[in-house]
């Protein structure tokens, strides 16, 4: 099994920056694809970005230059860096967690809002 605990979300003015954090635990060792996924309210949640263990990385096309993801040396935690956020990024962020290589894995965190002022 695995957790996964996001942290870092807030309420920010537009142009701002956040950083969220997500750390894994339990079976971490068998993670081999991680990612951010958001849900604003009457829209489907979407792949905002996911990296690999090997460090391949995926972004969604409107954040692409924004948002950067990134893992630590260990694999336990990884962070997405958000600036010149806008109020469309405003959403509940989830971390998802996969022992596969594609960003699409069973294992979810609770979830952290972002809320993005104008």
């Amino acid at each position: 099994q695995v957790q996964l605990v996001e942290s870092g979300g807030g309420l920010v003015q537009a142009g701002g920056s956040l950083r969220l954090s997500c750390a894994a635990s339990g079976s971490i060792s068998r993670l081999n694809a991680m990612g951010w996924y958001r849900q604003a309210p009457g829209k489907l949640r979407e792949l905002v970005a996911g990296i690999t263990s090997g460090g391949r990385t995926k972004y969604l096309d409107s954040v692409k230059d924004r948002f950067t993801i990134s893992r630590d040396n260990a694999g336990n935690t990884i962070y997405l860096q958000m600036n010149s956020l806008k109020p469309e990024d405003t959403a509940v962020y989830y971390c998802n967690g996969n022992f596969d290589y594609s960003f699409n894995g069973a294992y979810w965190g609770p979830g952290t809002q972002v809320t993005v002022s104008s």
